[in-house]
């Protein structure tokens, strides 16, 4: 079984999403993650995940939305954390490429989410672009222990100072990427039972599914891939970021048939 440790279904139209979930299982995809990206929406990442029992959910604020987002929304995060499906917090981080929201409202609400993490216990999902220094920063202030860099595009030293932190690296299809050398060599180095896959679906669809809308059940490729890099077989390479998402996501429950 692979998991698709971060997706965004709810960004898929509501008549294609069984397929687009059909697909994933006839790939050997067993469990996806389903991320919130903001509070106005997440009534609809909650409900996709209600209604699979394979699926699960994130509450969280992405730094893109950090300045639409009032503090009333970003106090309401670790309520809606106690769902029974919801099992991280985020996406949230820092986003300095496209600096969509402020750069101080972002660190402020990242700030707050890594507070809901630890109150919750549950892990921070950490987006982060252009920003690895402060993202580290916040990281190690905050004193947040548990959580996943996701779709790691980024540079050697965040990956030390996460691991360093306890968490976790999630690959995603980047890794697939003719240009993406630099990823793969940090890739190689990250231990096998820190390491996550997925595929930010609808966004990035690996090689070789390039130019079409990513979806989860793509991450067989970058499985490959990473597998590749690793000197394991891909079969092996899925049970081990298996095990790995849910001893992170511990509040998740595997598929009854595993």
């Amino acid at each position: 079984m692979i998991v698709d440790s971060h997706c965004h279904l709810d960004y898929a139209d509501a008549a294609e999403r069984p397929e687009i979930l059909a697909r994933a299982r006839r790939a050997g995809v067993g469990t996806m993650l389903t991320i919130g990206t903001k509070i106005g929406d997440f009534a609809g990442v909650r409900a996709i995940a209600e209604g699979d029992a394979d699926v699960w959910c994130s509450v969280g604020i992405h730094p893109h939305e950090a300045a639409a987002e009032d503090d009333q929304a970003v106090a309401s995060i670790a309520a809606l954390a106690r769902h029974e499906k919801v099992i991280g917090i985020g996406e949230t981080g820092l986003d300095f490429y496209y600096e969509h929201s402020p750069r101080v409202r972002q660190a402020a609400v990242f700030r707050a989410q890594c507070a809901a993490s630890r109150e919750t216990g549950l892990p921070l999902i950490v987006h982060t672009r252009d920003a690895d220094p402060e993202t580290a920063v916040i990281l190690a202030e905050e004193k947040v222990s548990r959580g996943v860099i996701h779709c790691f595009s980024t540079g050697r030293q965040l990956a030390e100072k996460a691991l360093e932190l306890g968490f976790y690296i999630s690959l995603s299809g980047i890794v697939t990427f003719k240009n993406a050398e630099a990823i793969r060599a940090i890739a190689r180095d990250i231990p096998l039972d820190r390491l996550l896959v997925e595929t930010d679906a609808p966004y990035l669809a690996p090689v070789p599914m390039r130019g079409k809308r990513n979806e989860p059940a793509f991450v067989v490729h970058t499985v490959a891939r990473v597998a590749e890099l690793k000197g394991v077989s891909a079969d092996e390479l899925a049970r081990v970021t298996s095990e790995n998402f849910f001893r992170l996501f511990a509040k998740a429950r595997p598929p009854e048939r595993i």
